[in-house]
């Protein structure tokens, strides 16, 4: 879709080992994105969100420091398979190649690729992310565990981050001004990120008790792709 494709695919092969190196390839991705390629915007919001992990892992501020460091590398790692799977003609869940497919698309708004990014990686890949961190530390995903603590603690900083963001970014993708009310203010506003992660967690949860079972871990997966597709394709609808 843009020249620079096989970049961005040559910045996300190789798989980040620590929060650092999940910066480095969010730079990186940044720096090869256009101002009119949607991915770019999510990408910038992304990354200023694991800065500000990364700032408060270094500052002390978990419980469980090695934990929450854990879950960020692994989380990111599903956002770098997805644009992996998708610029290499690979399958690729439907809730990212809804945004995929739509990345140069000029009547679309910034902020509507930087929360449908946040829709897709939230509520499709962190349930995975924290089930397979949990997994590799043999600690269930409960309520009123260091981890769950840890974990929701972050709601504060995410939401004041993604606050400024639905300022900065209200403008079209090329730069250019939006209709002063649209029906995207009403869309956009719906969508919480303490929510989503909320139900992110319930969702590890119900994934860690079908560790024995993966066929119908497969189709609770398939069906939250759906799901999540539906509601990425909504936030994703060119603004008039």
């Amino acid at each position: 879709m843009f020249p620079y494709d096989p970049a961005l695919l040559a910045a996300v092969q190789a798989p980040p080992q620590s929060i650092a190196d999940v910066v480095q390839i969010l730079q990186a991705i940044e720096a090869t994105c256009t101002d009119g390629d949607g991915l770019k915007w999510f990408n910038w919001l992304y990354l200023q969100v694991t800065q500000a992990v990364e700032a408060r892992v270094n500052a002390g501020d978990f419980a469980g420091p090695a934990w929450m460091a854990a879950l960020d590398v692994r989380f990111a790692g599903f956002y770098f398979a997805a644009i992996e799977s998708s610029l290499s003609g690979k399958a690729t869940p439907g809730c990212w190649q809804a945004l995929f497919d739509r990345r140069n698309q000029p009547l679309m708004a910034r902020i509507q690729f930087a929360l449908g990014g946040m829709n897709a990686h939230i509520n499709h890949d962190l349930p995975q992310a924290i089930d397979a961190t949990c997994q590799a530390y043999a600690i269930p995903p409960e309520y009123g565990t260091s981890q769950y603590n840890d974990y929701s603690a972050l709601n504060a900083t995410l939401d004041s981050i993604i606050d400024a963001a639905r300022q900065t970014l209200r403008m079209r993708l090329p730069g250019d001004a939006l209709p002063p009310v649209s029906s995207l203010d009403d869309t956009l506003a719906a969508w919480s990120v303490a929510a989503a992660r909320e139900a992110a967690w319930n969702n590890a949860e119900l994934l860690w008790h079908l560790s024995d079972v993966p066929l119908t871990a497969s189709v609770f997966l398939g069906t939250l792709d759906g799901l999540t597709t539906l509601a990425s394709k909504a936030m994703l609808v060119p603004v008039p």
